[in-house]
């Protein structure tokens, strides 16, 4: 990963030689997720943090009607006019940018031709949000240049917004949040129903969190993500008929889950079981990290890898391997699949003593039974969506 100077360095330089001038430097990074894993659609609780690693956005206007967008990574581009009919074109990483515009001409919000280069340092397909890190920095870049008072929590909604419209992923809340909202060193405790929010202080002291990147993804991820959804919401109409003020997982106890148990399929009750658990967990987490308690987070995200791969099922060989590796290692006190599922990464709290060694074990190990070498990010929590200096 380059230095984040040397980054913001390249994005300006590649612009001054496009277009001259100087322009606005934004940044919005990618994000972990600490627990809270398929709540956020069933309006529960997540707690996910912004990482280092961010896409970075130079924008200037144009001084017409033109727009022109340059990836800098890909050394691609991008041209039309700000009057043209705004729709999801051919080349992906475009409609990232189309959509955030989409969201400001249906806020009727007025648009200008700009020029734009843009770079990332988020890693691709790691589950690691590298979409909300390109939708709210261009997002929270426009709001700046053209002097809309935008609040972040309306840019991460556009992004979201963007995300359904233009990108075809019905994501939740989370991803577009944590990238405008996190601030360093925090974690945001996230109530995905009500949008209400609290930065937990998050000093791991003598760990340090780890992502091994199995840098796989089985196809079953979008077709399964719909069946959680709708299994999710056949437990719902369930608990409904039986208690009042049930609107979703979020409202339901195990209690309530064990009282209906007869009249739900088996793998339904196993669904609704890991969610309502998964809730708590969030909950004991945000204690825990209140506390400094970072070897009970570690239990819990155990337990919750536990849940995801026997309860939801949403986990996978490769992953569950990890977990496994992770379990026997004397320096890791714990590790979880992060993301839908079915491919990504596992996230780990590992000593700082002797970092270099445990990481070193896993890799090998991982090999040993795979034959692929797997990737590694250090990450620790970073701030969100900020306009830089340049």
């Amino acid at each position: 990963m380059k230095d984040v100077n040397e980054k913001k360095e390249a994005v300006i330089a590649s612009y001054k030689e496009r277009f001259g001038g100087e322009p606005l430097l934004v940044k919005s990074p990618g994000r972990i997720n600490l627990i809270g894993e398929h709540t956020d659609y069933n309006n529960g609780y997540v707690m996910p943090a912004a990482i280092e690693q961010a896409a970075y956005v130079a924008i200037a206007k144009s001084g017409s009607k033109e727009c022109r967008l340059e990836a800098l990574d890909l050394e691609e581009g991008y041209s039309f006019s700000i009057d043209d009919e705004l729709k999801p074109v051919e080349i992906g990483w475009v409609n990232y940018f189309l959509g955030v515009l989409d969201q400001y001409n249906k806020k009727g919000l007025a648009l200008e031709g700009f020029n734009m280069v843009f770079s990332s340092d988020v890693p691709l397909g790691a589950g690691l949000s590298s979409s909300a890190a390109l939708e709210c920095s261009f997002g929270f870049a426009v709001s700046q240049l053209l002097g809309h008072e935008l609040s972040l929590v309306d840019v991460a909604k556009m992004g979201q917004q963007a995300e359904h419209n233009f990108a075809g992923v019905k994501c939740g809340i989370m991803d577009q949040f944590a990238s405008c909202l996190s601030t360093a060193d925090h974690a945001i405790m996230l109530d995905c129903r009500s949008l209400e929010y609290t930065s937990i202080p998050c000093d791991m002291k003598d760990y340090q969190l780890v992502l091994f990147d199995t840098a796989v993804k089985h196809n079953l991820a979008s077709s399964e993500y719909n069946v959680r959804r709708e299994q999710c919401e056949s437990g719902v109409a369930v608990l409904q008929k039986k208690f009042e003020g049930i609107e979703s997982l979020r409202d339901a106890t195990m209690e309530q889950l064990d009282a209906v148990k007869s009249e739900l399929d088996a793998v339904v009750y196993d669904r609704c079981a890991y969610v309502i658990s998964e809730n708590n967990r969030v909950l004991q987490a945000a204690e825990a990290l209140k506390r400094g308690d970072i070897e009970r987070l570690g239990e819990l995200m155990d337990q919750t890898h536990v849940g995801l791969s026997k309860q939801y099922a949403v986990s996978c060989t490769e992953l569950d391997l990890l977990a496994d590796l992770a379990k026997v290692h004397p320096d890791i006190i714990g590790a979880r699949m992060m993301g839908g599922g079915f491919g990504g990464c596992t996230i780990n709290i590992v000593k700082k003593k002797g970092l270099e060694s445990t990481v070193r074990s896993v890799l090998e190990n991982y090999k040993k039974v795979t034959q692929v070498e797997l990737k590694h990010y250090i990450v620790a929590p970073g701030d969100g969506a900020t306009l830089l200096k340049n």
